[in-house]
């Protein structure tokens, strides 16, 4: 289990297909405290460490990671948000967070509003995901408020600290991301028959 706040960022330094499956290999300042076998989310996703060499870490996505996230579009030199597991007596700063992608999402807007910037971003029509107004919603890893719920969009605030340590300030209109959304609000919907 993850809570959505951002450790670092990781570094793509590589990029090996092999069948259906690609490897990435990544560098990152909490590299040398990974371990084999450890679980660690990228933009959200909860991937395996499966290669550890010096500052070098490698983890696989398969074929079915990659047709339900951004992280297919990853090219080297790119950077993605990285959280470690929540230990069982750790602190749970952000929300529950699973590192299971729902689906993506597009920026379809951002506002520099002097201090803060709005994002807000679109998501299939076809899907039943739902967000609700101060809720919870996961995007690209990062636990966030719901600041504006519409039907297939809603709005989030990002202060100057997320925005500057995570890959907020890469982001572009138009661009991919990926949504986790809140998993109370799915079983809650389920229950009720959305």
């Amino acid at each position: 289990m993850f809570t959505g706040i951002i450790e670092t960022l990781a570094k793509v330094e590589s990029i090996e297909k092999e069948q259906s499956n690609v490897h990435f290999t990544f560098s990152s300042s909490i590299t040398h405290e990974l371990k084999i076998d450890q679980s660690v989310a990228h933009n959200g996703v909860c991937l395996t460490v499966v290669k550890l060499n010096n500052l070098n870490y490698t983890v696989t996505a398969i074929d079915e990671t990659l047709q339900k996230t951004n992280l297919g579009n990853l090219k080297v030199g790119d950077s993605v948000n990285i959280e470690r597991c929540m230990p069982a007596n750790g602190r749970f700063d952000g929300h529950i967070v699973q590192g299971h992608v729902d689906e993506t999402g597009t920026v379809s807007n951002i506002i520099d509003n002097n201090g803060s910037w709005t994002y807000t971003i679109a998501y299939q029509n076809k899907s039943n995901n739902m967000t609700v107004e101060k809720g919870s919603i996961t995007i690209n890893g990062t636990s966030l408020t719901v600041v504006d719920s519409k039907d297939h969009s809603f709005s989030v605030c990002i202060i100057p600290y997320t925005f500057e340590n995570t890959v907020f300030k890469t982001l572009k209109i138009d661009d991919t991301v990926n949504l986790e959304f809140d998993i109370v609000g799915k079983y809650v919907a389920k229950m009720m028959g959305k």
